[in-house]
């Protein structure tokens, strides 16, 4: 295996680590904030490539059905957190057992609606073929999931740094009762950070859906390597969730292409090792 086989692999594994941060950013900082496990949260990234397709097969956009797509799920996210998940008070376990109920329905939703079939999303012309460099010949369409990775990861940091709505976030992450006692409105932190993972995740969805495609069952594919990523990096932390996406991304990929017979161990051996030494993960708080 010469230099190249190893940045191939080393890109491959990157751009999937990217697709990975959109949908496990948003479900880190809903750990973080809520405190609750959104079994629902792959759904958002399947019913964002089906809400893409439609926009696709309406208007003919595809530069128009990412941001209609990410919004229409935020909605139902926003709708999910204040009709469904608000009432239920800080109860884990109905939580919990609310947000797979709303996993199967989101899932039986989209097979009535869209059907069975493996549906492709086919990106613009400008972002097929490849970009050679060096003898390698590397796609485009992964280079522009890495860059809007990083624009969105940016984007995210300004806003949870330079806001007050992020210091409000961080302050929920840290401690949410102390948060309340020197009046912060927890409840629209939750409404914002519920929208805004849905938002992520259904974007995810749209991009994803011209890498590996929209079917029946991709939420519960993709849902445990989300949370591989938030194990890894720590709830609540956009750094966290940047550092175990590139983690997983990597540990997939060469995985699949070095011991295929064990692709499984070498995807989730990182997080149990990380559980075992520092459980609150890499960038979470002890």
């Amino acid at each position: 295996m010469d230099a190249r086989f190893w940045l191939i692999q080393a890109f491959n594994g990157i751009s999937y680590g990217a697709l990975l941060f959109l949908l496990a950013g948003g479900l880190s900082l809903i750990f973080g904030v809520m405190r609750i496990v959104n079994l629902a949260h792959g759904s958002y990234f399947l019913l964002g490539g089906y809400v893409a397709l439609s926009v696709i097969w309406t208007t003919g956009s595809w530069l128009l059905a990412l941001p209609v797509a990410a919004l229409v799920i935020a909605g139902v996210g926003l709708a999910m957190e204040r009709f469904f998940l608000r009432p239920l008070g800080f109860d884990p376990l109905r939580q919990v057992l609310l947000t797979v109920g709303f996993a199967f329905l989101f899932q039986q939703a989209a097979l009535d609606i869209w059907g069975g079939d493996p549906l492709n999303i086919e990106p613009p012309g400008v972002l097929t073929g490849s970009v050679a460099l060096g003898g390698m010949y590397f796609p485009v369409y992964r280079i522009f999931m890495i860059s809007l990775a990083a624009v969105m990861g940016l984007a995210l940091w300004l806003v949870m740094e330079k806001t007050r709505m992020g210091a409000m976030v961080r302050a929920a992450v840290d401690d949410s009762e102390m948060a309340r006692g020197v009046g912060v409105d927890t409840s629209r932190v939750s409404m914002f950070i519920f929208a805004l993972g849905a938002f992520l995740a259904a974007l995810g969805g749209a991009i994803g859906g011209a890498f590996f495609g929209v079917y029946p069952g991709l939420d519960f594919e993709i849902l445990p390597l989300a949370f591989a990523v938030v194990i890894i990096g720590g709830m609540g932390s956009l750094a966290g969730a940047a550092a175990g996406s590139l983690i997983v991304g990597l540990a997939d990929n060469f995985g699949k292409a070095l011991f295929p017979e064990v692709s499984y161990f070498t995807l989730y051996a990182p997080m149990v090792l990380i559980l075992a030494l520092k459980p609150t993960g890499l960038f979470g708080r002890d």
